[in-house]
């Protein structure tokens, strides 16, 4: 018998052998896969795309906050989304006297409690921990949350769930 490109002969205890193989790697893949980062801090940091968020969340001091019981949805922009702030922007958020200023931009990116993309999407607003509501839309395939676009969803942690997004949300405060 061949199978997978290896010959077998016809004998019962190697096809077992092999078949206990298979079913033992994939068991451990399968492991591997399932586990979940402790928290959205953990998964952020873990995924070292998301550099200057954890950066953002430290100055404000905002890393226990969510690393706590949660559930959170982090709408995470990732470094790529920060590097569209100007220096100027970033620098001014980044300066200690502006924490407030920084923790109110960090709350604009977290909802309370555990929603998946599909939850998302079901909405056409939602409640961030800041107290703003933004528009949930979702045109020619491309969900957005405020004027940002969601990359990625359904980033599993312990405490909550992060869904990526392309840039980072800001209050218009005209």
């Amino acid at each position: 018998m061949q199978q997978l490109g290896v010959a077998f002969r016809r004998e019962p205890y190697a096809m077992i052998t092999f078949e206990l193989f298979l079913i033992a790697s994939l068991c451990t893949t399968m492991a591997v896969a399932k586990k979940r980062a402790s928290t959205v801090v953990d998964l952020a940091v873990e995924a070292k795309n998301f550099t200057k968020l954890a950066e953002a969340l430290t100055q404000a001091k905002l890393v226990d906050t969510l690393k706590g019981k949660g559930p959170f949805t982090v709408f995470a922009p990732n470094d790529d989304a920060f590097n569209k702030l100007s220096r100027e922007t970033w620098g001014t958020l980044m300066k200690p006297a502006n924490r407030s200023k920084l923790q109110n931009v960090l709350k604009l990116h977290v909802v309370a409690g555990r929603k998946s993309a599909k939850d998302v999407l079901a909405l056409s607003s939602i409640k961030m921990m800041d107290g703003t509501s933004l528009k949930i839309t979702n045109k020619g395939g491309q969900p957005r949350i405020g004027d940002a676009r969601i990359q990625t969803t359904d980033l599993e942690a312990e405490n909550g769930v992060v869904h990526v997004i392309d840039r980072v949300l800001m209050r218009d405060e005209s």
